[in-house]
């Protein structure tokens, strides 16, 4: 792409944002956290959102330093400089990213299902949400400006169908729903953060823009904060709306499509329908916006030296490592549950999130940005990522074994890498 067009502007940017963070949040991942937190889901999307706000200070204002396509791993580099530690972390970061678009391919696949017949094959959640993967890869091949023009449409269509259901809902609901007398512990609902903060942590895909920026000093670090607000407001309103007219238990038996059996009492059939077009739109963006990220995060981390050169190399006008990504997102589409994915990747990118703040206090003479704020990003991170592991360590001992296993994986290939490429991480921003 020649450097004189720069497709993406403030509201491209937010438009990311919102379609990374409300394909994989509300739609994919509602139901999970009301198992677990109940009517007060809403307080966990508020604390989430508050997490997401001081990480996203702190990222806006190494975005706005340090423009790079590579995002955090280009902050990672800074703050550590080259070595061990920076290249394990940065392909933890890869990971975590796949692993994200993995969450969204099989919401997509739930809610695609949704139109088919009873009793179909199973199969057809996997024909779906690998399906989903392969055309987003095809359309990220033609470059950045489509995926601009794509965010941009459905960001817009997503929004007003979820505002509508929001403005009724709210409406309609019924009070005694959501009475303080239905909460869960107050553990509970901080437990829930290992699921909500999820629904957040899109917004990091933002950073990734920055080399499509014309300015990305002023645009970027507004772009995330606008992105993150919008879409608090945004869940807790729904929340409202659906707990206001759905029972917990009727909600938690919806799970997959708990926002379409919202819409029921109030809409109709009709209404059930519309969401769930919705929610594959929702995701079917997030999943475009998400492979954007990936594509430029898998590119750093080739000229850095991190992956082999071929992630690096140009197919169409984006890169291969778009291809080898799509084989990995199927891969782990077949291997992995809904919630377990989810808590896998809320507690990398939580531990990456705390990492890269922590790295932010080094260089904040730099940036100059505020002290306490990125002190508080860290511990907030540290916290919520601490939560999210007493909690899926009671659920689930595989999920324990298998965030080790994504630890050792990337050590083994950072080592390993590093033999074959004799070359060293450094940084492509003074």
């Amino acid at each position: 792409m020649h450097k004189s067009k720069k497709p993406i502007g403030f509201w491209s940017a937010v438009s990311m944002g919102i379609g990374a963070m409300v394909g994989a949040g509300i739609f994919a991942l509602l139901g999970e956290a009301s198992a677990i937190s109940g009517s007060a889901v809403y307080i966990s999307f508020i604390i989430g959102g508050i997490i997401a706000l001081f990480s996203g200070y702190s990222l806006g204002k190494l975005g706005a330093r340090f423009p790079s396509a590579g995002g955090i791993v280009e902050y990672l580099t800074q703050a550590y400089g080259i070595g061990f530690f920076t290249g394990t972390m940065s392909i933890m970061l890869f990971f975590s990213a796949i692993v994200s678009l993995t969450l969204i391919a099989k919401a997509f696949g739930n809610y695609a299902v949704t139109f088919m017949p009873d009793g179909v094959s199973h199969l057809w959640h996997h024909l779906f949400s690998i399906g989903i993967v392969i055309l987003f890869v095809l359309i990220n091949l033609k470059g950045v400006k489509d995926v601009a023009i794509w965010e941009r449409l459905t960001v817009a269509i997503k929004f007003i169908v979820l505002s509508i259901l929001s403005i009724a809902g709210i409406s309609y609901l019924n009070p005694a729903l959501l009475s303080p007398d239905h909460y869960p512990p107050g553990s509970d609902i901080l437990f829930s953060l290992a699921i909500t903060f999820f629904a957040f942590e899109g917004f990091r895909v933002i950073t990734n823009t920055a080399e499509d920026m014309p300015d990305p000093a002023k645009t970027l670090p507004r772009a995330i904060m606008t992105a993150i607000v919008l879409v608090m407001v945004l869940y807790v309103a729904i929340a409202f709306a659906v707990f206001g007219n759905l029972p917990t238990e009727k909600v938690i038996a919806a799970k997959d499509f708990a926002l379409a059996e919202a819409a029921l009492p109030i809409f109709g059939q009709t209404g059930f329908t519309v969401v769930a077009i919705t929610a594959l739109i929702a995701t079917a963006s997030a999943i475009n916006a998400n492979l954007y990220a990936v594509t430029n995060v898998t590119y750093q981390l080739a000229k850095d030296g991190e992956l082999p050169s071929i992630f690096g190399e140009p197919i169409a006008h984006s890169r291969e490592g778009l291809v080898i990504s799509g084989i990995l997102i199927i891969i782990l589409s077949l291997l992995f549950d809904l919630t377990e994915i989810a808590a896998i990747g809320s507690i990398s990118i939580l531990f990456i999130h705390a990492v890269t703040h922590i790295g932010h206090l080094k260089i904040i003479a730099k940036t100059g940005a505020s002290r306490w704020a990125v002190s508080v990003a860290a511990i907030l991170s540290l916290l919520a990522m601490i939560l999210a592991l007493i909690y899926v360590s009671q659920a689930s001992d595989q999920v324990v074994v298998i965030l080790i296993g994504f630890v050792i994986i990337a050590a083994t290939t950072e080592i390993t890498l590093q033999k074959i490429t004799k070359r060293e991480v450094k940084p492509r921003t003074r």
